[in-house]
């Protein structure tokens, strides 16, 4: 498995996506204290990650924010906690939390379908920025 200090949390992406790359920019800029490592769900990373979890790798399609030794979260839960902890305004988003997981996991999932329509596929990952590189596994 990837070593990976307690203290991170690993955001697995659709590489390919646009609003999902645009998305990790943001984590990225809000994320003061750099609590945050990315990998695409298409890198060497991802996959160990998703095996190490018992998810099949074939069939995911979400994004997910695995905290080793603890636990993972997928779709809206993942979004929210994510954002929650970036704090000030931030924070409420925290309301997010009064509607059903079904009924978030519902949104998320009509956002999803419809990202590469919306906002474009790409071939690869596009985040090259070379400073970013560190905060990224490969």
């Amino acid at each position: 498995m990837i070593d990976v200090s307690k203290n991170k949390k690993i955001i697995l992406f659709d590489g390919v996506c646009n609003l999902c790359n645009n998305a990790v920019l943001k984590v990225i800029r809000y994320d003061k204290d750099k609590v945050f490592i990315f990998a695409a769900l298409q890198s060497k990373s991802g996959f160990k990650i998703l095996n190490h979890l018992g998810i099949e790798t074939n069939t995911i399609d979400t994004l997910i924010l695995y905290e080793p030794g603890t636990s993972y979260d997928v779709k809206s839960t993942a979004v929210i906690k994510i954002i929650n902890s970036f704090g000030g305004l931030w924070k409420l988003t925290q309301l997010l939390w009064v509607f059903p997981v079904g009924f978030r996991d519902f949104v998320y999932d009509f956002i999803a379908k419809n990202r590469y329509k919306w906002f474009v596929k790409k071939e690869s990952c596009s985040i090259q920025a070379q400073e970013l590189k560190m905060r990224f596994l490969d």
